[in-house]
């Protein structure tokens, strides 16, 4: 019940009332009279009576002055009918755009997701919502998966997209749902023309290179997968844009470690590609809070889930 606020009596007095109450008061004023309230709320007569005797004692005032056989409104009771009756046009607009919304027949979804996601998962599921909610507009940002989480807790997105290699997870989890979406594999990442000696599908084949790390999260990941292997990894370049990663590899300025998403994004006719074995990069959906998603972060969910398949990865 909705808290209506007037000044009645002199002073302000806040009070909640029954909306149904309510409705029957703004039906009165319109028909006139009790009996034709009744008729036109399709109620008993007695019930509308009941009615606005509760709304009387709710508000503390009289509503109605009996005139004969008739009544009238009394100057709180034309009041209250005049507000009511623009409350009331209020929460119908309001049912309606909230019916629109969990109906998803217009409204907005929002979705961070790290740039190889946006050029490859992310397409396909954004066609599949434009197809079956043509009045949703769905909003795109990329965010790495830091940024992106923030963004879903202030309520700026409905999900992130973000990835997790498999080292213990940095992200807090506590208000954050996480579902693994998919498995990339790693591939070490050399210049297409250059001859190895050692197994190329291993790091410690690389331990005297010079290596081109991604962005800080690729980073750190390569830093600890290169100590389990038995070396430390000389940092030369470090850069966010996969596309640049592949050139300066080409290039013969180092080598590198790359997820199979970013290859499938994109491919550099000059490099080489090794999938390494035991290294892997899980894709998962976040959404704020525990089960179940909201309306508009399920379709997001459902969407990604309906079209992903496991890829072709590059060989």
């Amino acid at each position: 019940m909705p808290v209506f606020e007037a000044f009645i009596g002199g002073a302000y007095a806040s009070r909640v009332l029954d909306i149904s109450r309510l409705r029957v008061l703004v039906a009165v004023a319109r028909e006139g009279s009790i009996t034709a309230a009744a008729e036109a709320l399709h109620y008993a007569q007695p019930s509308v009576s009941h009615q606005l005797a509760k709304l009387e004692a709710e508000v503390g005032v009289p509503l109605l002055q009996r005139m004969g056989r008739g009544i009238r409104l009394t100057d709180a009771g034309r009041l209250l009918s005049e507000r009511a009756e623009h409350i009331l046009a209020q929460m119908e607009s309001v049912s309606a755009e909230l019916d629109e919304v969990a109906g998803l027949r217009t409204g907005n979804l929002r979705l961070a997701a790290f740039p190889s996601a946006l050029a490859t998962i992310v397409p396909s599921a954004a066609a599949r919502v434009a197809k079956e909610f043509p009045g949703v507009k769905l909003s795109l940002t990329e965010a790495e998966p830091p940024e992106a989480l923030s963004a879903l807790r202030n309520d700026e997105v409905d999900v992130a997209l973000i990835f997790e290699h498999g080292d213990p997870p940095r992200c807090d989890r506590r208000d954050i749902t996480l579902t693994p979406l998919l498995d990339e594999p790693l591939y070490v990442v050399t210049p297409a023309d250059r001859a190895w000696s050692g197994p190329r599908d291993e790091l410690t084949t690389y331990s005297g290179d010079r290596w081109i790390a991604g962005c800080e999260r690729c980073r750190e990941h390569l830093v600890v997968a290169c100590d389990r292997a038995g070396f430390t990894a000389t940092v030369d370049f470090e850069t966010d844009d996969y596309v640049a990663v592949q050139a300066l590899v080409a290039a013969g300025l180092g080598v590198s470690l790359l997820p199979g998403l970013t290859l499938l994004a994109n491919r550099h006719a000059g490099v080489r590609l090794d999938r390494v074995e035991g290294l892997r990069r899980q894709v998962l959906t976040a959404v704020y809070g525990k089960p179940p998603a909201s309306q508009p972060a399920q379709t997001l969910l459902n969407a990604l889930a309906a079209t992903i398949t496991e890829p072709c990865w590059p060989q």
